[in-house]
C-alpha cells in the first residue's frame, strides 16, 4: 500500500493567483483525508481532478479562517451531489457550532451525517485508526489552539515466496496463517520456518503535517523518521522576529525540525505573500536539510 499527497493550497493567510489557502489531500486505503480546508478548496479539488466523494475524514489544525473557511462550501456541494456517507471532522473545540450555525441560517438539512470530534490534548495521542493505518495528533504552538497530525501505515503481512507455492498442494487455510508469520507444517509433519518461505512486508509509509506553529524542537520526538514531513515555513530567517511574534516558523527552523526528527523528506509551504522569490526558501532550507520540496498547488507526491 502507498499514500499519495496532493497540495491543494500552499499560501499563508492571503491567497495569490498561483497559490490557494491551506489544504492538502491524502489518498490512502481507498479513501481520502483532507487536511485543512481554506477558502476555495472545493475549486482546487475540481481543478486537480480529485473526488470529493472519496473524502472520509477532514482534519482541521486550528480555527483561523484560512484553514477552515472552505468547509461550508465543500459540505454544501457534497449535500447537493447527494452524499449519503457520514463525514467525520476533527478539530479543536468550537468548529461544530460555527458550521451548524451556517446551515441553520439557510435552513439546510444535509443528506448525510456530519460527525464532529473535538481534539483536546497536551501530548501525542492516537486519534483514530483504520484497518490499514493509524492517525495521531499532537499540540503545536500558535496564537490559538492548534494541532499537528501524523498518519502511519500499519505493517503489512509477510509475502509468501512464489517458488514455495509452486508444485505444492497447500490448503487455502494456510495462506493467511503463513502471511501472519506462522511456520508451515505439511501433511507429513515437516516444518518450514516462516522466514524461509516468506519475505518481509514493505516498510510502512508515514506522513506528518505541522502548521501553523512556532518553532517547537520538542515535537521532533513525535514525528521521528516519517517518510514525508510537511512543515510550515511562513518566513525567512531574515524575518525571525516576525516569526516569533506571530507564532510561525522560518524556513530554517522547519529544516532543523526535519533534521532533528531524521525524516526522509521535507515539504515546506504556507509562504507569506510578502516574498516574491520563493527560491530563497529552498536555499535557506537546503543549507540545513537537503531533501526538501517547495510546495506548489497541484503538486502530487507519492509517499
Amino acid at each position: 500500500m502507498s499514500m499519495k499527497l496532493t497540495v491543494l493550497g500552499s499560501s499563508s493567510a492571503i491567497p495569490t493567483k498561483e497559490r490557494n489557502l491551506s489544504a492538502q489531500l491524502l489518498e490512502i486505503a481507498g479513501h481520502s483525508l483532507l487536511l485543512d480546508c481554506g477558502e476555495g478548496t472545493q475549486l482546487q479539488l475540481n481543478k486537480f481532478k480529485k473526488k470529493q466523494s472519496q473524502i472520509r475524514y477532514i482534519l482541521i489544525s486550528h480555527l483561523h479562517g484560512d484553514h477552515y473557511f472552505g468547509l461550508v462550501g465543500l459540505v454544501s456541494t457534497m449535500h447537493m451531489l447527494g452524499r449519503e456517507k457520514d463525514l467525520h471532522i476533527y478539530s479543536p473545540n468550537g468548529l461544530e457550532e460555527i458550521i451548524r450555525l451556517q446551515f441553520a441560517a439557510s435552513n439546510t438539512r444535509l443528506s448525510f451525517k456530519l460527525v464532529f470530534h473535538i481534539i483536546n490534548t497536551k501530548k501525542s495521542i492516537l486519534l483514530f485508526e483504520e484497518n490499514a493505518y493509524q492517525l495521531f495528533t499532537f499540540p503545536l504552538k500558535h496564537s490559538v489552539e492548534t494541532y499537528g497530525f501524523k498518519i502511519q501505515e500499519k505493517t503489512g503481512q509477510r509475502n509468501i515466496r512464489k517458488e514455495f507455492i509452486q508444485n505444492r498442494d497447500i490448503h487455502h487455510k494456510w495462506f493467511p496463517r503463513i502471511k501472519d508469520g506462522e511456520d508451515y507444517i505439511d501433511s507429513k509433519g515437516r516444518i518450514y520456518p516462516n522466514n524461509t518461505i516468506t519475505t518481509s512486508p514493505q516498510n510502512p509509509s508515514s506522513f506528518a503535517y505541522m502548521t501553523d506553529t512556532a518553532y517547537l524542537p520538542e515535537r521532533a520526538n513525535d514525528i521521528v523518521g516519517v517518510s514525508l514531513l510537511y512543515h510550515e515555513a511562513t518566513f525567512l530567517s531574515s524575518d525571525l522576529e516576525k516569526a516569533i511574534a506571530r507564532n510561525h516558523s522560518t524556513a530554517k527552523q522547519a529544516a532543523k525540525i526535519a533534521r532533528e526528527a531524521q525524516v526522509q523528506r521535507l515539504l515546506i509551504g504556507h509562504f507569506s505573500t510578502r516574498y516574491e522569490d520563493l527560491s530563497l526558501f529552498l536555499d535557506e532550507v537546503k543549507a540545513v536539510f537537503k531533501n526538501t520540496i517547495l510546495a506548489e498547488d497541484g503538486m502530487e507526491i507519492s509517499i
